[in-house]
């Protein structure tokens, strides 16, 4: 079992800045590939982006490609999503993952609360 908090949304202004943090517990966090996901009101959850288990490897969805960036730091348990550039249409609720796989097609096993990202114009 790993239990996931995600931190650090708000409220930002179009071409802002936030970063997401994602704080592991349980058993060891390097086991575990991590992602992030996000939910705006009324549609359906999508992928945002992914990290390997040393970080090693990343991958993006392409709405987020150049403004998003993943990473991780291991020895703190923690993941991150860097959202620079931000537009109205990346508010939604976004939630990380945990899973053992990585890959494209992975059903994540364990799963955030979740962090209301809100962006005006």
């Amino acid at each position: 079992q790993v239990q996931l908090v995600e931190s650090g949304g708000g409220l930002v202004q179009a071409g802002g800045s936030l970063r997401l943090s994602c704080a592991a517990s349980g058993r060891t966090f390097s086991r575990y590939a991590m992602g992030w996901f996000r939910q705006a009101l009324g549609k359906e959850r999508e992928f945002v982006a992914a990290i390997s288990w040393r970080g090693r490897r990343t991958y993006y969805a392409d709405f987020v490609k150049g403004r998003f960036t993943i990473s991780r730091d291991n020895a703190k348990n923690t993941v991150y999503l860097q959202m620079n550039s931000l537009k109205p249409e990346d508010t939604a609720v976004y939630y990380c993952a945990a899973d053992e796989d990585y890959g494209l097609t992975v059903e994540y096993d364990y799963w955030g609360q979740g962090t209301q990202v809100t962006v005006s114009s």
